[in-house]
C-alpha cells in the first residue's frame, strides 16, 4: 500500500524535490546567498516533509485499506466513513452501485424462483398424460410395436424425473429424512422401472446384497441408484450388471458393476463435471453428461462418498460408501 501511495503522489514529491534542488542551485551560483544556511533549511524542510507524508499516509489510506479488504457482498457498512470529498464520491458511487446490484439480484432471484415453480408445475402436469400413455401402451397386443413405445416412454419418464429432482436440489437439505432404508426394496423398484429397457437390450442383474439396511433418505437414494443403473444399462449390451453390498471398515459399500464400453482413464477425473460426456465418444448424442453430476450433487448432503473405477472396453464399477450413524449428528430425522 505505501508503494502505491508514494506512486500516486509522485508528482507532488517530484515538485517538492525539484523546488529544494532549485534553492540549492541558486545559492550555489549566487555568491551573495550563503549555501550552508540554505542546506540546513532544506534538511529541516525534508524532515518535516517526511513526517507530513507519514501522517497523511496513515490518514488517507485508512479508507482505501478497508475498501481493499471489503468482501464484495453488496454491503458497504464494513467500509470506513469517508474523510475527504473524493472519498465521499467513491463511497456514494459504491453505495449506489450496491443498491442497484441488490435490486437486480432480488429481481433475478424472484424470476428464477418463478421459473422453477412454473417448471415444477409443468412437470407434474405432464406426468398425468404420461401415466395415461403408459396404460395405453400396456394394453397393446402387438409386441413388436409395444416394445419400442415402452422404451421411448421410459426415456421421457427418466428425463422428466431427472429434471424434477434437479430443480428440487436447491432446497434438498430441507427435504431430507434420514432413516433405516431397505436397499433391496429400493434396488428392485428401480430395476422394475427399467425392466422393459433391460429386456430389449438383453441385460440381466446379479444381485448379492449381504447388507440390506443403510442409513439414508429413501427418496434421494432411489434417485441416485436410478441414475447409476440408467448409466449402466445405457452403456451395456447383453451382459449382466452386478449389484452387491458388503461391510468394509465398519461402513456399508454398495457396488454397481457393468461390463459395457467403460471410461477412458483420462476422462475419469471429469466424470462428475456438469455436462461432461466423453473425449472418445464425443458424437454420442444419447449422453447428456448429467447422470453422474446429479448423483454427486445428491451424495454430498447424504454424506455418501462415490468412487468410480473403469477400464476402456471392460466396464465401469461405481461404489457408494454410506456413512455411519454418528456422521448424521447434524442432520435431523435420524
Amino acid at each position: 500500500m505505501i508503494r502505491t501511495y508514494l506512486w500516486e503522489r509522485k508528482s507532488w514529491i517530484l515538485f517538492f524535490t525539484a523546488l529544494h534542488l532549485l534553492w540549492i542551485f541558486v545559492a550555489y551560483i549566487d555568491t551573495a546567498l550563503p549555501l550552508q544556511p540554505i542546506l540546513y533549511m532544506v534538511f529541516i524542510s525534508l524532515l518535516f516533509f517526511i513526517v507530513f507524508v507519514f501522517i497523511r499516509y496513515q490518514k488517507e489510506t485508512r479508507f482505501f485499506k478497508r475498501l481493499k479488504e471489503w468482501d464484495h457482498n453488496l454491503n458497504i457498512t464494513g467500509v470506513d466513513a469517508p474523510d475527504t470529498p473524493f472519498e465521499e464520491i467513491v463511497s456514494d458511487s459504491l453505495s449506489e452501485q450496491a443498491n442497484l446490484l441488490r435490486k437486480a439480484a432480488s429481481e433475478n432471484r424472484m424470476l428464477l424462483e418463478q421459473e422453477k415453480d412454473d417448471l415444477l408445475s409443468w412437470i407434474h402436469e405432464v406426468k398425468t398424460p404420461l401415466t395415461a400413455m403408459h396404460l395405453m401402451i400396456e394394453r397393446l397386443e402387438n409386441q413388436s410395436l409395444k416394445a419400442p413405445l415402452k422404451y421411448e416412454w421410459l426415456r421421457i419418464h427418466l428425463l422428466l424425473d431427472q429434471q424434477l429432482h434437479q430443480k428440487r436440489m436447491s432446497f434438498m437439505e430441507n427435504d431430507l429424512y434420514i432413516e433405516k432404508t431397505d436397499l433391496e426394496t429400493v434396488i428392485f423398484q428401480e430395476i422394475k422401472t427399467l425392466q422393459s429397457w433391460c429386456i430389449q437390450k438383453g441385460i440381466g442383474f446379479d444381485i448379492q446384497l449381504d447388507i440390506t439396511e443403510v442409513l439414508s433418505d429413501a427418496k434421494w437414494l432411489s434417485f441416485m441408484i436410478r441414475q447409476l443403473l440408467t448409466n449402466a444399462v445405457k452403456y451395456s449390451t447383453t451382459s449382466d450388471i452386478i449389484i452387491k453390498s458388503e461391510h468394509q471398515d465398519d461402513k456399508v459399500n454398495l457396488t454397481i458393476q457393468d461390463f459395457g464400453r467403460g471410461i477412458d482413464p483420462k476422462d475419469l477425473p471429469r466424470v462428475f463435471d456438469k455436462g461432461f460426456t466423453s473425449t472418445i465418444d464425443h458424437n454420442d448424442h444419447a449422453s447428456t453428461g448429467m447422470g453422474l453430476y446429479l448423483t454427486k450433487r445428491v451424495s454430498e448432503p447424504l454424506l455418501i462418498s462415490i468412487d468410480v473405477t473403469s477400464k476402456r472396453g471392460e466396464g465401469t464399477r461405481v461404489t457408494l460408501t454410506f456413512p455411519q450413524k454418528n456422521d448424521f449428528v447434524q442432520l435431523t430425522g435420524v
